[in-house]
């Protein structure tokens, strides 16, 4: 009995490994993974009742459609310009 539960319990192990590295690897929030801009949600109320993590969505501008994590997208890392400081004299 101690082995099926050891074989169980690696199993399941497995499982939440990869659904883990699956929901990391889905691009996050309502933006666009190709050309960054909004989407559209693509409602069911099924799997947003089931899966409320994950979010089907569509792009208005390149049509790519597919599932996304909720949440708010990380901003984009841009050189921002120095700021001019006069110099006090």
């Amino acid at each position: 009995m101690l082995v099926v539960a050891v074989l169980l319990v690696t199993v399941l192990m497995r499982i939440a490994i990869v659904c883990a590295v699956v929901y990391l690897l889905l691009p996050p929030g309502p933006l666009c993974p190709h050309c960054r801009s909004a989407m559209l949600p693509i409602r069911n109320r099924f799997l947003d009742r089931l899966l409320p993590a994950i979010q089907r969505r569509w792009c208005l501008e390149c049509g790519w459609n597919g599932v996304v994590r909720r949440g708010q997208a990380r901003p984009t890392r841009t050189a921002a310009p120095p700021a001019h400081r006069p110099s006090a004299r």
